[in-house]
């Protein structure tokens, strides 16, 4: 058999000379575009599941919140393993599924389960899938510092320009800002005076609920034209807050600002970042299962010299 090939070879330079260009060129190609990564992804699909819970303790948060979704996730199509982690308000459900299961079909399978079981879970609870991404998917951590901008800018600067700009990139699957004031709006209740006007504090929380919404009062028919009739009650400002309607006491209007005090301050902080020594934002970027390492980072680090320019 080996010697019908050399003879084959000897006889028909040509035809041999053009197959192994051909396959040269093939394999240049191959190798050019191969994607690289740092280690090969050898794990199962696997859906991350998050449960905020806010005020439970940690064992409230395993045996209400997390306890039922791994019951129910246990025996849905494809799935290999279920585990969870439970913290302070916060639970991570993660479901493996087996090597055969699209992740998309993974990520259906999760979704159609977590409905049926909504209704058992705790008020307010609800289960939001993360994002598709790689077991090892951090790429790179950028840091945020500047010695004349306030956390509150920095943080803002990171999650509105920085953070949308680089999950444009295609291939990056999220970023997580770490570090720096998340601004809200906060209604500090008093309570000898919430005592004094009759109120609770459900009262405050169900007026501020019904206040920042925008409703619509269907449509109002003018010389044959229907322009639409919107009642636009989304709170933009402090003083907004400050006059809602909070209650009554003896037919008279209680306002938020009677009871609280309203102010545009920073989210109560449970960790924080620096570099080199100083106070920062820090980004972690993490990618697709299926981009390309060494692409994915230079087209990251191209985006963030634009920014800085």
């Amino acid at each position: 058999m080996l010697n019908r090939i050399i003879n084959f070879s000897l006889h028909n330079r040509l035809l041999v000379m053009a197959i192994a260009v051909i396959l040269m060129i093939g394999g240049t190609y191959t190798a050019v575009n191969l994607p690289v990564d740092v280690l090969p992804d050898l794990n199962r699909p696997r859906v991350t599941i998050f449960l905020e819970a806010g005020g439970m303790a940690p064992e409230e948060v395993e045996a209400l919140v997390v306890y039922p979704v791994e019951t129910a996730l246990n025996g849905a199509t494809g799935v290999e393993a279920v585990r969870s982690n439970a913290a302070i308000g916060l639970g991570l459900v993660f479901v493996e599924f087996d090597y055969s299961i699209d992740i998309l079909k993974a990520r259906q399978i999760v979704s159609e389960k977590l409905q049926s079981i909504q209704s058992s879970l705790p008020p307010g609870v609800t289960p939001v899938l993360g994002p598709i991404s790689s077991v090892m998917g951090q790429i790179m951590l950028i840091g945020v510092s500047a010695d004349s901008t306030s956390p509150a800018d920095l943080r803002t600067l990171a999650d509105y320009t920085i953070r949308q700009r680089l999950l444009s990139i295609k291939g990056v699957a999220q970023v997580i800002p770490i570090g720096g004031d998340v601004l809200q709006y906060q209604v500090l209740i008093s309570l000898p005076k919430l005592k004094a006007s009759g109120l609770s504090i459900r009262n405050i929380e169900e007026a501020l609920q019904k206040s920042n919404l925008n409703t619509t009062g269907n449509f109002f028919n003018r010389q044959g034209s229907e322009v639409l009739i919107r009642n636009l009650g989304r709170l933009k400002s402090v003083s907004d807050i400050e006059n809602i309607v909070a209650g009554y006491k003896d037919n008279t209007p209680i306002l938020i600002s009677q009871v609280a005090d309203v102010k545009f301050g920073a989210k109560f902080k449970r960790g924080d970042a620096s570099v080199n020594g100083k106070p920062a934002v820090i980004l972690s970027v993490e990618k697709q299962p299926s981009a390309s390492t060494i692409d994915l980072t230079a087209q990251v680090e191209k985006a963030v010299k634009e920014l800085q320019s």
